[in-house]
């Protein structure tokens, strides 16, 4: 059996000295053969540096350095592009997915499973969070045709088999989360508590998470375009309720003039949902944009078979 790592690295310099101490330990007693494959995400630190090092010091610890930053989605399918092994795992370069339990995932993949899991425990974390973490789970599941687990990540370990079936899914527009659980296959669930990070900042802000979360109601289904018909069938309703009624009382009691309050309140809120529901049909509209455009998902400036480019000599 070989194991591959696959490890997206994106401003991860403080992180990686820990990160190959912590896989020296766990990776030599599950497999023999195993490789670790370090995706440089465009970094602007030193992360290229190191893995170049890295790289050197141990054929084992292999690296892709991508021409610019395409994000965490375009680095993960990378690395598993380019991983050779009958298992795959993914796991972050912070540690906040801890290698230790990789022991107890490959042991559930020889009792058959296909794909196995890390889910992450809530303790220790803001209720505030925890809440609107469980509010949108629910809410996507609702929607989406996919089930999604609330604190299931990228963190999990594939057979071949899992592999080819992700990698067969060539759609530019990818929410893993969601190609992890369509693939389908026998799958098994691990827990662990959450992990604080201890190096580095988080590549995740406030902004990131909503267009994440958009990203995953949109990309598995087409409820929200259906949502838009029945919306806009009910506000049809209403108006025409509405406007019969105005009928009826000018029938009874005469004409009267109409209110500026109704009038503006109709105006704003009616251009409010047609602007909501034309900004759904652009999201669906930019995505078969960029469908048929067929760009790569990634491009490689360099890897560990590479020859790396030499510093500038600088005459003294």
């Amino acid at each position: 059996m070989r194991l591959s790592v696959v490890v997206p690295c994106y401003n991860e310099e403080t992180c990686l000295p820990r990160l190959r101490a912590a896989l020296l330990h766990v990776l030599p007693p599950l497999a023999e053969d195993f490789e670790v494959i370090l995706v440089d995400d465009g970094s602007t630190d030193d992360t290229l540096g190191q893995l170049r090092a890295m790289s050197r010091s141990d054929s084992r610890f292999r690296y892709l350095s991508l021409s610019r930053n395409f994000g965490k989605e375009a680095a993960m399918l990378a690395g598993l592009k380019h991983a050779a092994g009958d298992l795959v795992a993914i796991l972050d370069a912070d540690l906040q997915h801890p290698p230790e339990l990789l022991g107890d995932m490959v042991a559930l993949i020889d009792k058959g499973y296909d794909q196995v899991v890390a889910r992450r425990t809530r303790t220790g974390e803001a209720r505030v969070r925890t809440a609107a973490s469980r509010a949108y789970y629910r809410m996507m599941n609702r929607l989406v045709d996919v089930e999604l687990t609330d604190g299931v990540g990228d963190f999990r370990l594939l057979t071949r088999r899992a592999v080819d079936a992700l990698l067969s899914l060539e759609e530019r527009n990818r929410f893993s989360k969601g190609l992890f659980s369509w693939i389908g296959f026998d799958t098994a669930v691990v827990d662990y508590e959450n992990v604080a990070r201890t190096d580095g900042e988080s590549k995740w802000s406030m902004r990131s998470l909503i267009n994440y979360g958009i990203d995953g109601i949109l990309s598995f289904n087409h409820r929200p375009l259906r949502l838009a018909v029945y919306l806009g069938a009910l506000c049809t309703a209403a108006a025409f309720g509405y406007a019969l009624w105005l009928v009826i009382g000018a029938l009874l009691h005469g004409t009267t003039a109409p209110g500026y309050v109704t009038i503006m309140c109709g105006i704003i809120g009616f251009g409010g949902m047609q602007l909501l529901l034309m900004g759904v049909l652009g999201e669906y509209l930019g995505r078969i944009y960029h469908e048929t455009k067929q760009r790569p998902h990634f491009l490689v400036k360099e890897t560990s078979h590479t020859t790396a480019p030499e510093a500038p000599c600088v005459d003294d």
